[in-house]
């Protein structure tokens, strides 16, 4: 944790008003040229499937040849994410309705609807970062052990995990996170359900679009799995190990940038995000999505300016900014349990054991 006390925590809005004025005004310009990634990530997607309709011609013993095109193939549904999220902050398309008919598409293999996106994560998550009401922070321990608290205490990392459910997680932890959002909402849109982390609600109209959006997602996976003609081996292949793949990918990158902070009630995003250091060909491929905390300072910004604000951050806030090698924060997860017992402290399933939120290296390597 970073060693700033509850007093001298300052908001993101504070991290914004002293940041903008050193920044260019083109990094707040949306960046049409970032919809290429995404058609181009959904062309990979076709074509692999193309060639995945094709593996019942193929000897078994080449079969693992596909394997690359599944890899390749799992980044470009990680990549798709990474593009939507993009595109819901108005960070690439300015036109309502075309923002949301390619961020659906973007969106679909990962099961999310554009409009809850924007209601769980644009709106909850940013502006309540690791505090009571976040929905993406930690189960606190006083809360009640319902069937998603005990799904992310197997499967998360941390340091009672085990290592074979781990893997097991690392595929399917994200597609958890949609369905426990996603019941709640359909559900449970009154705040009745006890199983998300935080509940919200969402209006009556939004409610509907959710209904509507996750039916064509639907409707997207049924048509790919149509053209895979329902064979096992083509889904096995062509389907699910691309989403594994993909998932890992993406819920590597929201875990490592969260879940080892501190909760705080005043949102400080130096204190309770984590950018994280990828080596540069990921951060050429997956837009720059280790620059979280510089994210969440400027929602909208075209993430190519990024790194300048990194740069300014490491400037002006040395000693606040948690700034770590992925690996490193990967294993500070295997080190902590994975409950909040306090704003400062984690615990496990029992509440036996104590932790203090791990401090997070303060950042003062250069770029």
């Amino acid at each position: 944790m970073n060693t700033v006390a509850q007093q001298d925590l300052m908001t993101q809005a504070d991290y914004a008003k002293a940041l903008r004025p050193l920044l260019p005004s083109e990094a707040f310009i949306p960046n049409q040229n970032k919809v290429w990634i995404l058609l181009i990530n959904l062309m990979i997607l076709i074509v692999g499937w193309a060639i995945a309709s094709y593996l019942d011609h193929w000897s078994w013993q080449y079969l693992w040849l596909y394997l690359p095109i599944a890899i390749v193939m799992g980044n470009s549904i990680a990549v798709l994410g990474f593009s939507s999220h993009g595109l819901l902050h108005s960070s690439v398309i300015t036109a309502p309705w075309l923002r949301q008919a390619l961020s659906l598409l973007g969106f679909a293999m990962l099961w999310m609807s554009p409009t809850l996106w924007k209601a769980v994560h644009n709106r909850e998550h940013h502006n309540k970062t690791n505090s009571e009401q976040d929905p993406d922070r930690n189960y606190s321990y006083s809360q009640p052990n319902t069937w998603g608290k005990w799904l992310q205490n197997v499967f998360l990392p941390s340091s009672e995990v085990n290592p074979i459910l781990l893997i097991i997680g690392l595929g399917h932890i994200w597609g958890m996170y949609v369905f426990r959002h996603l019941t709640s909402i359909l559900f449970f849109n009154n705040r009745a359900a006890t199983y998300p982390v935080a509940t919200f609600s969402v209006s009556e109209k939004d409610r509907m679009a959710i209904a509507w959006e996750t039916l064509v997602i639907a409707g997207i996976h049924l048509a790919v799995l149509a053209s895979l003609h329902f064979s096992p081996l083509k889904i096995l292949f062509g389907y699910f190990f691309p989403i594994w793949i993909g998932y890992a990918i993406a819920i590597f990158y929201i875990l490592t940038q969260h879940l080892v902070c501190r909760m705080t009630s005043i949102n400080d995003v130096l204190v309770n995000t984590v950018s994280i250091r990828v080596p540069k060909i990921f951060d050429s491929l997956h837009i720059n999505f280790s620059y979280h905390t510089e994210h969440h300072i400027f929602p909208g910004m075209n993430p190519d300016y990024y790194p300048m604000v990194q740069r300014l951050l490491l400037t002006h806030y040395p000693e606040r900014l948690n700034l770590i090698d992925a690996d490193k924060a990967w294993k500070l997860m295997l080190q902590t349990p994975r409950h909040y017992l306090n704003e400062t402290t984690f615990t496990d399933w029992s509440g036996k054991k104590i932790v203090p939120c791990p401090k997070l290296g303060i950042a003062t390597k250069t770029l």
